[in-house]
């Protein structure tokens, strides 16, 4: 296997890292650093620091399991720079895509977790790598784009099924929509027209 690359690399680390802070510091560190609803505790750092809080252990693995799998790969194409505006647009967008579903819906809930930013790099590698097979539970192979349109059209579902609201489904979508936008404009295309 390749070196993980650095970004990558650090971005593991720090979420690791600040898991087992969180833990340690308890609800003072999710009231400062989670993203809360516009009105219920919203602070302006929130749209980039709730990417690296995580609700529980299994929820953290899942998250570093993607972005070890996706974000290497990118980060080795790209470059470090590429990666980051990748990312970082992928969170923001989620973040913002996640503030407007609470104002729209009264949600007082906050929300963590690098998933937006996941979906963003899961969306990358389906568009770059559309054949390469990715084994979904680790058994079923499924190209990458196929994949990412499963993931999609679930998150979309339970996004509008889902009454529950324990997971922020469309945070993962603004995720999507931030990546896909950013490949768009890096290549010239609509909605950004031509460079």
């Amino acid at each position: 296997m390749p070196p993980m690359p650095p970004i990558t690399q650090a971005l593991l680390l720090l979420n690791v890292g600040v898991f087992f802070i969180d833990q340690l510091m308890g609800p003072m560190f999710v009231r400062l650093f989670a993203l809360w609803p516009i009105g219920a505790g919203f602070l302006p750092w929130q749209v980039g620091t709730y990417a690296f809080l995580h609700g529980s252990f299994n929820h953290l693995f899942f998250n570093m399991l993607g972005l070890w799998m996706f974000g290497s790969e990118l980060e080795r194409m790209w470059g470090t720079r590429r990666f980051i505006q990748f990312y970082t647009a992928s969170v923001l967008a989620a973040a913002l895509a996640q503030l407007i579903v609470t104002a729209l819906t009264g949600s007082v809930y906050p929300t963590v977790g690098a998933s937006g930013g996941l979906f963003g790099l899961l969306l990358a590698f389906g568009m770059l790598f559309p054949h390469r097979t990715i084994l979904l539970f680790f058994v079923i192979p499924v190209p990458a784009r196929i994949l990412v349109a499963l993931y999609g059209a679930f998150e979309l579902y339970q996004g509008v099924t889902d009454s529950q609201g324990g997971v922020a489904h469309f945070a993962h979508l603004g995720g999507m929509l931030g990546g896909f936008l950013t490949i768009r404009y890096w290549r010239g295309q609509a909605p950004f027209g031509r460079r």
